[in-house]
């Protein structure tokens, strides 16, 4: 079992449902479109800053890494990352994850409540 966050870059939508909506779009767009889209610098920054905390999975020999799948990258498409993490370490992972994002003007959904995070 997963927890899921999409980040991307924009402005922060006015409300959850917004922000679905916005989700949805750039979901069916960069991550089920035909085309593949390099990461924009600002999400490969954000997900270097992950990977400064928690190892990649893909290198995790230790078993230490919230990412449920590596490389934690490959999860990036464009202004949009797509990721989950290990359920038992959800809680810590996400907060630091949306804490991130909202440091570095990203907007983070979360999947599951189907809400922004603050």
């Amino acid at each position: 079992m997963t927890y899921d966050l999409a980040v991307w870059e924009g402005e922060r939508p006015a409300d959850d449902k917004t922000a679905g909506r916005v989700f949805t779009d750039l979901y069916d767009r960069y991550i089920d479109g035909q085309l593949e889209h390099p990461p924009t610098e600002k999400i490969a920054a954000y997900v270097a800053t992950l990977l400064e905390r928690w190892c990649d999975i893909a290198e995790d020999e230790d078993d230490t890494s919230p990412w449920a799948t590596g490389p934690l990258i490959d999860e990036a498409s464009g202004p949009l990352i797509y990721f989950a993490m290990r359920w038992s370490m959800a809680e810590e992972a996400s907060a630091y994850a949306a804490a991130v994002a909202e440091s570095m003007g990203l907007v983070c959904f979360d999947v599951q409540q189907d809400g922004l995070r603050p």
